[in-house]
């Protein structure tokens, strides 16, 4: 049975992941205990032995030459330059809010506490939040004041404080994490990034992050360039890099008895069009250089924005194939822990 490109996008839930399908994995995330793991959050143990201090001054010391990301731009935003992500010294926050449309370990009942920070060190064509990404709405903020906001959200009962494109901002965030704690701040900090990180930051971050959310976009270099002005030729052996540190750093996902995340790497993997993102390569590379039972999102909320339309290899939506396929090939490869709403979704078209 076939069906409409309109039932495809209604089922998929193209509103960000808000729509909680049932179904299972084949393997749910690994469960802990409700009691918080030793040395949880992580920066909670690096400032009682003293060294966090030391990472934000490390990481406010990128920022004279900067080197944050694998662009290097070499800029003194210390002193008002700004290079590729057009940012200076300040933090600039287009919102924080309890999300829900998040993945359901991140969510769980309270909500994932996320802070939008605005601009990228990427310029991907087909950005949904191009607004806050590309244009940089929002409005600066000194650390004490971002510390404020992950307060807030501890408040409202978020399980986590997410942290999202906080690549190019990192020295901001480690301070504002610093003081937040000395505030009673207690959340694990989920980083939540394009994939386009360098080595040296997220080896910084060590200790320090307990949740990673990556992206990982393209694996073909060439693609990667295309598709993100000014991209960069070095997108997927750089992110992979930095993945394979996320993992080795924190391990598989570990949850709480309500599956609530505490801890370990979750990977997002975007299906687009004319196989442009290499789905196929992607789960081979997770089964083989990282972990079958690593959390993997493959989804299906690819839209046609800002502008895609220029490019007709991507100037559609994806067909229900094309999804299904994609999660074929991670079965394949062996994946374990792959999202259940991707699983649900895509049990209801290999039934149509």
């Amino acid at each position: 049975m076939t069906i409409s490109r309109r039932q495809f996008l209604k089922t998929v839930g193209l509103a960000g992941g808000a729509m909680a399908l049932g179904g299972c994995s084949r393997a749910d995330e690994a469960v802990i205990t409700d009691s918080a793991p030793a040395g949880w959050p992580g920066y909670a143990r690096l400032e009682e032995e003293g060294k966090l201090k030391e990472r934000v001054e490390r990481a406010y010391a990128g920022l004279e030459n900067c080197r944050l990301c694998p662009r290097v731009c070499g800029v003194n935003r210390r002193a008002g330059e700004k290079g590729f992500c057009d940012s200076t010294a300040l933090a600039r926050v287009n919102s924080h809010s309890a999300h829900f449309g998040e993945e359901l370990p991140l969510v769980g009942r309270n909500g994932s506490g996320t802070i939008f920070f605005s601009n990228c060190n990427l310029r991907c064509v087909f950005c949904q939040n191009y607004p806050i990404a590309h244009f940089g709405r929002g409005r600066d903020v000194s650390d004490e004041d971002l510390a404020s906001m992950m307060l807030a959200l501890q408040r409202r009962g978020c399980h986590n404080i997410n942290l999202v494109t906080p690549t190019h901002l990192l020295p901001n965030i480690l301070g504002a994490v610093r003081i937040a704690h000395s505030r009673g701040l207690k959340l694990p900090l989920c980083y939540n990034t394009g994939g386009y990180d360098s080595l040296e930051m997220i080896r910084l971050l060590d200790g320090i992050v307990d949740i990673y959310l990556p992206d990982m976009k393209f694996m073909d270099p060439e693609k990667a360039a295309r598709y993100a002005v000014a991209g960069p030729l070095d997108y997927p052996e750089t992110a992979m890099a930095a993945i394979e540190e996320m993992h080795r750093q924190v391990g598989v996902l570990e949850t709480d008895g309500r599956g609530v995340a505490r801890r370990g790497l979750m990977i997002r993997h975007l299906v687009m069009p004319n196989r442009v993102s290499g789905a196929r390569e992607f789960v081979r590379w997770v089964a083989e250089k990282l972990s079958k039972d690593t959390y993997v999102n493959i989804m299906a909320q690819y839209r046609v924005e800002y502008r895609a339309f220029e490019y007709p290899k991507i100037a559609r939506a994806i067909t229900p194939t094309e999804f299904v396929e994609a999660i074929d090939w991670a079965e394949e490869a062996g994946l374990t822990n792959i999202d259940r709403r991707s699983l649900a979704q895509a049990r209801l078209h290999r039934r149509r």
